[in-house]
């Protein structure tokens, strides 16, 4: 219901994303589909406890966390809204993320084990506040970049959001709270990946998720991330686990963005510029179409969870990072091989 309407807005005041040397599509496409996110998921958040409330069959509480959480999803989401209006510098954006980061630990959320990871255990305030702002914004800036082609930054994210879901599912906590954001959510990137996969420019049904999208998305991932990291026996046990679900379910936007940083370290560019080395950009220089490109990533993701969920009885965690991060070193590998032969 809100995407038409955002798409008939864009198309009166002329908001739209112009193709230049370094973006993929072809035609002037709305760029504003992620305001609908965050009005749509509070109103399937806000539908559902009108129904507890009635059914008397379960509570819903917000405690400190939720509170620091749903501040910063507003500030973030303000700040995408302006960015798709009239521009905000990186380093703008970049200062907002570390200041909504900041909510988390302040509450009293924060990464506080990495439970044998790399031989870490428990983890000290003074480290896992930093830590913590550091992976917000990391996941933040993961998202938002690696939103380059048709549906790639809402399938991962569907994806990831899904794996969330399950796993508080299975612990039954957060069972009615942040399961439902989730499932909200959820349902949002559905009904915008229809318009952003399958619609076409010519007849104003095609539209991008912009920053407010990317960023909205960003900043509910890193949040899901940390929760789950976190270790807290008042609300479950100890998890093994807990660091390498998060990792997994986020491997891939997390290594383009580390991969992309470092290349840019490496031949001295500024660390804000925008560029065309993300993978899905090398997919496509290597001869694949978009949809080739995102099938071929969301099937990457795939085989990672399915990987890490296989290899996580049999091996320590260590040892599976570092066979994820060698997988991921030998697929860019072979992705560059086939871009020197296709040109």
């Amino acid at each position: 219901m809100f995407t038409p309407m955002i798409l008939d807005f864009c198309k009166r005041r002329r908001l739209y994303d112009i193709p230049n040397e370094r973006k993929v599509h072809k035609n002037a496409t709305p760029r504003m589909g992620g305001i609908t996110f965050l009005p749509s998921m509070l109103t399937a958040f806000a539908a559902i406890l009108v129904i507890l409330s009635i059914t008397e069959e379960d509570t819903v509480s917000i405690n400190l966390w939720s509170f620091g959480f749903l501040c910063g999803l507003v500030l973030i989401y303000a700040t995408g809204i302006v960015d798709d209006l009239i521009g905000l510098g990186a380093k703008t954006k970049f200062t907002i993320q570390i200041i909504t980061g900041f909510l988390f630990p302040l509450a009293g959320l924060y990464i506080n084990n990495f439970y044998g990871l790399f031989g870490i255990h428990e983890i000290p305030y003074y480290i896992g506040f930093p830590l913590t702002i550091f992976l917000i914004v990391t996941i933040d800036n993961a998202i938002n970049l690696i939103d380059g082609i048709d549906g790639l930054a809402t399938c991962l994210s569907l994806l990831a959001l899904a794996g969330f879901m399950l796993y508080f599912l299975h612990y039954e906590v957060f069972l009615n709270t942040y399961c439902i954001l989730a499932a909200g959510m959820m349902g949002v990137l559905v009904a915008f990946g229809y318009f952003n996969i399958f619609g076409k420019p010519e007849i104003n049904t095609k539209i991008f998720m912009g920053d407010s999208g990317s960023l909205s998305l960003g900043y509910i991932l890193g949040f899901f991330a940390v929760k789950c990291a976190m270790d807290n026996t008042a609300v479950w046990p100890t998890r093994q686990e807990a660091i390498i679900v998060p990792l997994t379910l986020l491997f891939i936007p997390l290594a383009d963005v580390v991969r992309v940083t470092l290349h840019r370290m490496r031949h001295h560019q500024p660390l804000f510029n925008a560029d065309k080395n993300h993978i899905h950009h090398k997919l496509m220089r290597a001869g694949l179409s978009q949809h080739q490109a995102l099938i071929s990533i969301l099937l990457l993701a795939v085989c990672y969870i399915v990987l890490n969920y296989l290899l996580f009885s049999v091996l320590p965690q260590t040892v599976i990072v570092i066979i994820d991060i060698a997988l991921y070193c030998v697929v860019n590998y072979f992705i560059n091989l086939k871009i020197r032969h296709a040109t």
